[in-house]
């Protein structure tokens, strides 16, 4: 059985996922794929479930419940959890996330790592994206935002290019968070930092999307600083 399974979260996302599939297998025969589709109209689904019949290492779960970043995360989490995985990946499938730079988070938490995280923020990390420098200072003082709030020592803290250790991310209460999006991932950051969790970041060169459009939405920036700050006040209190 592969002792590592990487989670990708899709919702259309049919022109990225084979290119992304195929790259994530060639790199370790002990890596299995975990595909949990939203219900994509444009077929990602069907397409994520042809790979699948050839190629065993990789599954595809459908889900039928409510949409969204967050509900996607913690289904697919909790099924690698209950699958017995000694490290569980998550990551964007629409390939600005680089599957070369996987092995070096694997690594990470092979060395005694609980929780690495792929950097955009740490030096040796870049963004290879036209954002414009607005779009660059949101992203970053979102983070620093997210930091101060929290208290993790992270510099990258909305990054969802991640490798968990799964006896560390067993004792986070996934059923208890509150983020329909991108904010679910400060909330388990949040909850690593409380548990004085070991923390490092790798840095990765963050690209522009293959195919198709941006899920960000006004909505997910606001609920993000919604969590965020609820985060803090939690922190503040002793909570």
């Amino acid at each position: 059985m592969p002792s590592t399974i990487v989670i990708v979260p899709t919702y259309n996302e049919a022109e990225n996922l084979p290119v992304l599939a195929q790259r994530l297998l060639a790199l370790d025969p002990e890596l299995a794929v975990l595909i949990v589709d939203d219900a994509s109209p444009d077929g990602t689904g069907a397409r994520a479930d042809a790979i699948a019949a050839r190629e065993p290492r990789l599954r595809v779960l459908h889900r039928t419940g409510a949409r969204g970043y967050a509900a996607a995360c913690r289904e697919g989490l909790r099924l690698a959890l209950d699958g017995g995985y000694e490290r569980i990946c998550t990551m964007d499938a629409d390939l600005s996330h680089d599957p070369a730079a996987l092995p070096e988070l694997i690594k990470a938490v092979a060395a005694g790592a609980d929780l690495a995280i792929g950097s955009r923020y740490v030096e040796g990390g870049e963004i290879l994206v036209d954002w414009g420098p607005v779009r660059r200072a949101v992203s970053r003082s979102g983070s620093a935002y997210a930091r101060a709030m929290t208290g993790a020592p992270v510099h990258d803290c909305t990054s969802g290019f991640r490798c968990y250790r799964a006896t560390a991310l067993a004792r986070v209460p996934l059923a208890q968070m509150h983020s329909d999006g991108y904010s679910f991932l400060i909330e388990v950051l949040a909850a690593f930092a409380r548990a004085k969790a070991r923390i490092t970041e790798v840095p990765i060169r963050y690209v522009d999307r293959h195919a198709g459009a941006s899920k960000i939405s006004r909505r997910i920036i606001v609920e993000a600083f919604g969590i965020t700050s609820w985060l803090g006040l939690r922190r503040l209190l002793g909570r």
